[in-house]
């Protein structure tokens, strides 16, 4: 029994070590040699990026080889110019997931790479890159290395996705919780119709947590910091365009209801907060020509680049309307920027129940919705 034993237990022993022996040489086949050879791009290759464009940098090295043949896998790594790849600040797969020995880098990513290098807006400097090969495991870093020196366009690496504004200078006060939220109008563009008042202000990306801040120094947007407001209460326009970094104030001094039968504004519409003018009470009686009542009217803007004043017009996407009644769709009272204005084209029209009698005009530029207008009959 005990002989019977004792040959169980050597035969387990045995075959521990062969699965031991197994998994040890299993490990040596997941050895890969190092990248000795960088090709592309060469030592020092300058590029102004242009992360708006479809542009992009093909980096590209000599294969590594694995002990088992197979297949290796790449990752770019970068750091900064000074950097020894302990801290990289960046890496990514080669193309096709990691299994091809070059990678395609869009000047997009190279500008956030180049913003985590330190390397700030406008500016110009150099990032360090070498390559990893590896099998999933046992990575091998590339003893050697390049340079690529880059130039940093105006704009901002990373576009938020949403833009607020917040300060003592606003409509909302300081609680980042009741920041006003900017409307997208296009890619990395986003504006606001506000009034501003003497204190500080800032726009940030979200309402909690790490948000980034944002200010503006003349007619430039940049990182961190607030801007500061003096003088007397003014409505704005405010555009920021991330991809350019720049700000474009334009102020708001009236807002009128221009009545195309007599060819001039009838009413102002004074500022009533978040974006909205309002005029209240004001009595309309359309103009009796002699094919009927006329009663066609839109919008006149007087604005204020800071230097010169000038008007914007904002009417109907049609030239020509029919009256509206209950059953017009909300989209007749959409706002258009109507560039080339006249006396009649691209007018509203009044429903029937306005002649004569009092009405609010609200015109509405909310950043949660289309920009519109409303009627209210008393």
């Amino acid at each position: 029994m005990n002989r019977l034993f004792t040959q169980i237990f050597l035969l387990f022993t045995a075959s521990i070590a062969l699965f031991a022996c197994s998994k040890d040489k299993s490990l040596d086949h997941t050895k890969v040699s190092q990248v000795a050879i960088l090709f592309t791009p060469e030592e020092n290759r300058f590029v102004k990026l242009q992360p708006t464009t479809s542009s992009s940098v093909v980096f590209e090295w000599e294969q590594a080889r694995a002990e088992d043949g197979g297949l290796v896998m790449y990752e770019i790594v970068f750091d900064k110019e000074g950097g020894d790849f302990s801290q990289p600040v960046y890496k990514m797969l080669s193309d096709n997931g990691g299994v091809f020995n070059k990678a395609t880098v869009s000047h997009k990513t190279l500008n956030s790479i180049a913003n985590l290098a330190g390397i700030a807006s406008l500016e110009t400097g150099k990032m360090k890159w070498t390559i990893v090969s590896s099998k999933g495991i046992n990575a091998v870093q590339s003893s050697v290395s390049r340079l690529i020196e880059v130039e940093r366009p105006a704009g901002f690496a990373s576009i938020p996705a949403d833009v607020f504004l917040t300060g003592d200078a606003t409509e909302a006060g300081t609680d980042v919780n009741n920041a006003l939220q900017l409307k997208q109008v296009s890619n990395g563009v986003f504006e606001i119709y506000t009034s501003l008042k003497g204190g500080a202000y800032q726009f940030v990306d979200r309402k909690s947590g790490d948000a980034a801040k944002f200010y503006v120094e003349g007619t430039t947007l940049k990182e961190s910091g607030s801007t500061t407001v003096t003088g007397d209460t003014k409505v704005y326009r405010i555009v920021l365009d991330f991809n350019n970094a720049a700000a474009t104030y334009t102020q708001i001094k009236e807002v009128s209801l221009w009545f195309a039968p007599d060819n001039t504004t009838k009413f102002n519409l004074p500022y009533a907060g978040h974006g909205a003018f309002k005029a209240e009470n004001v009595k309309v009686d359309f103009k009796q020509e002699g094919w009927g009542r006329d009663e066609r009217y839109k919008f006149r803007m007087q604005v204020s680049d800071g230097t010169t004043d000038s008007y914007e017009w904002y009417g109907s996407s049609n030239a020509d309307n029919q009256r509206p009644t209950d059953a017009t769709p909300a989209s007749f009272y959409f706002l258009h920027r109507i560039q080339n204005n006249d006396q009649w084209n691209y007018c509203y029209k009044f429903k029937t129940e306005a002649d004569g009698a009092n009405i609010d005009v609200i015109v509405d530029f909310a950043t949660d919705k289309e920009y519109t207008h409303q009627v209210v009959i008393k």
